[in-house]
C-alpha cells in the first residue's frame, strides 16, 4: 500500500502506511468524511472502536475495503456503492440499507431490516438476522448463515434471499419476484408466498450464492425455494372487502 499521511488524530501524531481510523480519537463525522475523500490514497481502511455508533461507513462510492473492528449501530454501510465492508461484530437496524453494489459481510448477528430496500450487491450475515430481513429488497443478494425473524422479505421485489437456518412467521408476505431459499423450517408463509419446485437453474443459482458467502459445502437439495404465487398482481372485484 502507498504511504498515506493524514492530519493528526486528537492526542496523536500523523499517521502513515496502513490507514487506521480510531473512533475513540476521531468523531464519526471526521471518519466518514475521510472515507468519502475522492483523493484518499488507500484501498483498505480499518475503523477501530466503533462502540455501537450509528451510520458508520455510509454512502461509500468507490472500490475500497473497509474493515470495522467491533459492534455498530443503525444503518452500517447504508447506501453502499462499490466498497467491500467487513464488520467484525454485530450490527444494528438497517445494515446495508439501500445498498446499490459492492458487498457487506457481518461476522456476527444483525438486527431488524438487514438489507432493506437494497438494489444490488451482496450482504452476508454469518449469524442470525432479526425481523424484516430483506424487506422491500430490489435486487440485492442476501445470505444469512443462521436464522431470520418474522416478516422477512416483505414486499421483496427482486433479488435472492438465502437462509441456512430457520425463518420466522409471514415469510415473503406480498412477495413480487424475489427468490427465497431456506434450509431450515419456516414458521409460516405470508400472503401470496408459496413453496416452489427446485429446478436445475435454481440449484445452480443457489450453489453460486452459497459459494460467494463461503458456504460452498452446503447441499442445495436440503433447501426449499419460495416465491410469489402471483395472486396479488391484479385487483379482483370479488376481493374488494379484503382490500
Amino acid at each position: 500500500m502507498d504511504t498515506l499521511t493524514l492530519p493528526p488524530q486528537k492526542g496523536g501524531p500523523a499517521m502513515s502506511g496502513t490507514l487506521e481510523l480510531d473512533l475513540a480519537q476521531r468523531t464519526l463525522r471526521e471518519v466518514n468524511g475521510l472515507l468519502h475523500q475522492a483523493d484518499l490514497d488507500a484501498d483498505a481502511v480499518r475503523v477501530l472502536n466503533p462502540a455501537g455508533r450509528h451510520s458508520v461507513a455510509v454512502g461509500l462510492n468507490r472500490a475500497m475495503r473497509v474493515t470495522i473492528e467491533g459492534h455498530t449501530g443503525y444503518y452500517t454501510a447504508g447506501m453502499n456503492q462499490l466498497a467491500d465492508v467487513i464488520v467484525n461484530g454485530n450490527v444494528g437496524v438497517g445494515v446495508a440499507e439501500n445498498m446499490m453494489s459492492g458487498s457487506v459481510l457481518v461476522h456476527g448477528n444483525a438486527s431488524q431490516s438487514a438489507g432493506a430496500t437494497a438494489h444490488g450487491g451482496l450482504l452476508v450475515v454469518k449469524g442470525d438476522a432479526a425481523a424484516r430481513c430483506g424487506i422491500s429488497m430490489k435486487g440485492v443478494d442476501i445470505v444469512v448463515g443462521g436464522s431470520i425473524g418474522h416478516m422477512s422479505a416483505f414486499m421483496a421485489q427482486a433479488g435472492r434471499l438465502v437462509v441456512r437456518g430457520d425463518a420466522g412467521e409471514a415469510l415473503g408476505d406480498s412477495l413480487y419476484e424475489a427468490r427465497i431459499y431456506v434450509r431450515g423450517s419456516v414458521a409460516s408463509l405470508g400472503a401470496d408466498c408459496v413453496a416452489k419446485e427446485m429446478h436445475a437453474e435454481h440449484h445452480e443459482e443457489l450453489a453460486q450464492l452459497l459459494k460467494s458467502a463461503g458456504y460452498e459445502d452446503d447441499d442445495t437439495s436440503t433447501y426449499t425455494r419460495y416465491g410469489s404465487a402471483r395472486g396479488l398482481y391484479h385487483f379482483h372485484v370479488d376481493n374488494t372487502d379484503a382490500y
